[in-house]
């Protein structure tokens, strides 16, 4: 379970930041205190498993660690940890083989979802829908995949999800928009077949 994030000014985290720079270690390790639920949640989504998530959550902070020196502020901590641990995740799914029915949203730019307004929310199992829905977000490229979780799940603004994904705001509404239109087919073809 995550624990709610305290309230932590921008100046405190700026000021642990800067002590981390200068090679605190009290102060970095306050920071991963701070951020190692979210950071997990993103990463396990991402991910699928949660013993690979807590390996990406790791290096990830290894990686921030390491790199703490080249963070410049021009954005927020927590934008470009996230951005971290997203390339990492990326890197560990990308040299698993490509899950069975993953599909490049390139190849079908034209999606058509019908209305689910209708569909009545009687008809489905909402765990059996849950498992849908985490199956079609799993099948996503890990590109779109990032897009969605970050956006839709975590709830980040599309600022700072584009700004965390390395993106411009149109590029990545782009990728969310495809995301989200994969994710509702897959639920549509799932209540169409309950119906």
């Amino acid at each position: 379970m995550l624990r709610p994030m305290r309230p932590v000014s921008h100046a405190d985290e700026d000021d642990l930041v800067a002590r981390a720079q200068a090679g605190d270690q009290g102060a970095f390790e306050e920071l991963v205190r701070r951020h190692a639920d979210r950071l997990y949640a993103v990463v396990t989504r991402f991910v699928g498993d949660r013993q690979e998530a807590e390996e990406v959550t790791q290096e990830a902070f290894l990686r921030a660690w390491r790199g703490i020196g080249r963070f410049q502020g021009n954005s927020q901590f927590f934008t470009w940890l996230y951005r971290i641990g997203i390339n990492e995740a990326k890197r560990r799914v990308g040299r698993r083989a490509s899950p069975a029915g993953s599909t490049s949203l390139d190849e079908h730019p034209g999606l058509e979802v019908s209305d689910l307004s209708q569909a009545p929310e009687t008809s489905a199992d909402r765990r059996e829908l849950r498992g849908v829905l985490e199956g079609a977000i799993r099948a996503l490229g890990p590109d779109y995949r990032a897009a969605l979780i970050l956006r839709d799940i975590e709830g980040l603004s599309t600022s700072e999800a584009a700004e965390t994904l390395d993106l411009g705001e149109a590029a990545f509404k782009s990728r969310l928009h495809r995301a989200r239109l994969s994710v509702r087919k897959a639920v549509d073809d799932y209540l169409g077949d309950e119906r």
